[in-house]
């Protein structure tokens, strides 16, 4: 695969602050800034042009703790404005225009229902729309620029930290083992590899049905929260499918790490860097640091 170069740009200097972004030869560019900083961010040029645009706030009970409302708008520092005064519940926006300032509403609807579409199967955020708006029909070679421009869209956003369209399914790699989790008493039989850089349970992977571990103090009670809350969700979005007294994944699910991975398939906390193991014993840790002295 070829590289991809991206250029980033600190408006203000500070990491975290208003950021653009672009890459090379592509005529789109992304501009992301916390609520905050929307007075700096209206003083910029691409706020009055027409594009799409994703809300996005924390929240512990959503997929991947994040909440995410994707429109598309004529202006976007208008539509902006009318979310400031109206949806109280977002933190940090990210703005998708052109460079080129040729981006029509009807591109932008397109890329609205696209980039919606995408975050749904990612199931990598939780999706505040409360409706997918139908694809509208362009021309045959507006449809495929747009692609491409949505193509480009899911290179650039994980690049700041934004996952909500990351939906290219990775092919695991012959390089990276396959590593196993098991607790018969339970029906755990879960498989894992590390694939493009996270840690990534298979489909296919036995879990328990139903998440019912309770802490014994407030912290651990608290994460335990969370990994029910994680379990239901996949369950509830049909990426655990429940037959009789355990789950099965039904895709591969990206997680935050060995240790998650291994909380939500034994439906306990887990240490998943000792016990993820591959097919000749190693632990994942051990493999993690395989030629580090």
């Amino acid at each position: 695969m070829s590289g991809k170069q991206i250029k980033l740009f600190l408006v203000d200097g500070t990491p975290g602050g208003l950021t653009t972004a672009e890459i090379t030869n592509w005529t789109g560019h992304v501009l992301t800034c916390n609520r905050s900083e929307l007075s700096d961010l209206y003083q910029r040029e691409e706020t009055s042009r027409t594009g799409v645009y994703l809300l996005l706030r924390d929240d512990e009970d959503a997929l991947g703790s994040t909440r995410c409302y994707i429109g598309e708008t004529d202006v976007i520092a208008n539509r902006l404005r009318s979310h400031d005064r109206e949806k109280t519940e977002w933190d940090r926006v990210v703005i998708v225009t052109s460079k080129d300032a040729n981006l029509t509403k009807a591109h932008a609807r397109y890329l609205e229902s696209r980039l919606i579409e995408l975050a749904k199967t990612a199931a990598r955020v939780s999706v505040d729309n409360g409706t997918a708006p139908g694809v509208p029909a362009l021309p045959e070679a507006d449809r495929s620029d747009m692609d491409y421009f949505v193509s480009q869209l899911q290179i650039v956003l994980p690049v700041l930290g934004v996952n909500a369209i990351r939906v290219k399914e990775p092919k695991p790699s012959r390089d990276f083992p396959i590593f196993h989790l098991r607790l018969a008493k339970s029906g755990v039989d879960a498989q894992a590899q590390e694939i493009d850089g996270e840690f990534t349970m298979l489909a296919g992977s036995k879990v328990v049905a139903s998440w019912n571990s309770v802490g014994n103090t407030a912290s651990t009670r608290k994460a335990y929260a969370s990994y029910r809350s994680q379990h239901e969700q996949l369950v509830d979005q049909g990426s655990i499918a429940v037959e009789g007294d355990h789950g099965v994944l039904t895709r591969n699910v990206v997680f935050s790490s060995p240790s998650n991975a291994g909380a939500i398939a034994l439906g306990r906390s887990c240490n998943g860097r000792r016990e993820w193991t591959s097919a000749d014993g190693k632990m994942f840790g051990e493999w993690e640091s395989r030629g580090v002295d």
